[in-house]
């Protein structure tokens, strides 16, 4: 019998080796609207408490976890985030 994981416990299970596509943030872009933490699925997006020239605070990715699905990039409301194509 297999078992199912639950959602959101992608922190407990380390997954970025396995995705295709990784985001990349132009920090410069960034407006510090925290959209992106709010739409990860895995909560794999935090504030990192930095911030950019325009004194914005930095969000970054925890890539281990990331599983590259795209929806940081795609709900980005200035397009401050673009997904990578991942080399291995």
């Amino acid at each position: 019998m297999k078992t199912i994981i639950k959602p959101g416990t992608t922190t407990k299970n380390k997954t970025g080796t396995w995705r295709t596509f990784y985001p990349i943030v132009n920090h410069e872009k960034c407006i510090s609207c925290g959209r992106c933490a709010n739409v990860c699925p895995e909560g794999v997006c935090f504030s990192s408490g930095e911030k950019n020239s325009k004194g914005m605070v930095f969000y970054e990715r925890d890539l281990d976890y990331c599983k590259g699905c795209g929806i940081c990039a795609r709900e980005c409301p200035v397009k401050a985030i673009s997904m990578e194509l991942e080399e291995k």
